[in-house]
């Protein structure tokens, strides 16, 4: 009982002071900002901005309501504390420590927000995936990765759509973007920037020997066009045409899917998730947009000197991750040494350990 009372005080200490770190009085300042614009007679005559807007209140609303709550919870059972003696009242004893156990839990996942304060941690994200050296093992992989980061938003309750599939010639998938929406969606997937590399016995193989191959994650944040620097259309190169894949008639008859080349930087991005040519142009420009504001986010921190120890460079061989499922099974951060052993489970789309491990280091 002492131990969890302890407890129980280290756990009020910290929320105390991540109180003061997220600004939980600026958070309610904000949302009485939000709501006044909503109140406002024009507040719909752009549908758009108003969704966003919308979009944010909510967001926020539910972060004060999540803080506030435990915060109120917190403060209840320190009260209680004084009152409670296992010696006289067993039962009683083991609730208490049952609800401490619980807060403990919920704290740690809410402690990971904490770390969240990038410029643009609290957007969406726009997650890319790339097949490197592996052949067919390293298309399968890309395919093992997107189903995890699937699972994964289910799990935490983001909403995942895939904007852009190019599938292998036999199997698994060459590369692919999603969209996850959010709050924070970006903050913590950007965990997850870098190469990831794949060990097992192959089954493309007819010797069914031990393979290592490789993908490539990218992570962007999802933008606001009209509230950020607008591309220089001389700079692009847009071409059209024809989705492949499964769509209704309109797909394979009609060059609605777009590519759009930066010329300065040679980054193309493609889309042919929409019907409509215009749809797949506005969200292949999001896409653009995202990837030049990462570019000039790690040339402006690199121009500062700011990097924390040695850059990693974003190309085959400097793994950050190893998923291992022979002769052994372990997946590994080789950035922070965070291990675990249950590969289906990690597959399955239980990576927050591993968010968590790169966040607080």
């Amino acid at each position: 009982m002492h131990e969890h009372k302890q407890k129980l005080e280290v756990i009020s200490t910290e929320i105390k002071h991540a109180l003061t770190k997220i600004g939980l009085e600026d958070l309610k300042s904000q949302i009485i900002d939000l709501n006044l614009l909503t109140q406002k007679p024009d507040f719909w005559n752009n549908a758009e901005k108003a969704q966003q807007i919308s979009k944010k209140l909510a967001a926020t609303q539910k972060e004060v309501d999540l803080w506030t709550a435990i915060d109120k919870e917190v403060t209840e059972l320190s009260e209680l504390s004084p009152t409670i003696n296992i010696d006289e009242d067993p039962a009683s004893g083991e609730e208490f420590k049952k609800l401490i156990d619980d807060l403990e839990k919920r704290w740690h996942k809410l402690e990971t927000k904490t770390f969240l304060g990038g410029k643009y941690d609290t957007c969406d994200a726009l997650l890319s995936i790339h097949a490197g050296t592996g052949g067919k093992d390293a298309m399968d992989f890309v395919s093992m990765l997107l189903r995890m980061y699937i699972r994964w938003c289910e799990n935490n309750d983001y909403n995942c759509e895939i904007l852009e599939k190019s599938e292998g010639e036999e199997v698994g998938t060459k590369s692919v973007t999603v969209q996850v929406s959010g709050p924070y969606a970006y903050g913590y997937l950007r965990c997850e920037k870098g190469v990831h590399r794949l060990v097992r016995n192959s089954p493309f193989n007819s010797k069914n020997t031990r393979e290592t191959s490789f993908a490539l994650v990218e992570v962007m944040p999802d933008l606001d066009i009209s509230e950020h620097a607008q591309i220089n259309k001389d700079d692009l190169r847009i071409d059209t045409y024809r989705s492949g894949g499964a769509g209704g008639q309109n797909v394979n008859k009609v060059s609605s899917a777009v590519r759009i080349t930066h010329l300065p930087t040679n980054i193309v991005v493609t889309c042919q998730s929409e019907r409509s040519q215009l749809q797949n142009k506005d969200r292949a420009m999001k896409i653009l947009l995202g990837k030049l504001t990462e570019l000039a986010e790690k040339q402006q921190v690199a121009e500062l000197s700011q990097l924390k120890g040695e850059p990693v460079q974003m190309s085959w061989g400097n793994q950050i991750r190893s998923y291992v499922l022979q002769p052994y099974t372990m997946v590994k951060d080789h950035r922070n040494n965070h291990e675990e052993h249950d590969v289906n489970a990690i597959f399955d789309g239980q990576i927050d350990g591993f968010i968590e491990a790169e966040l607080k280091s």
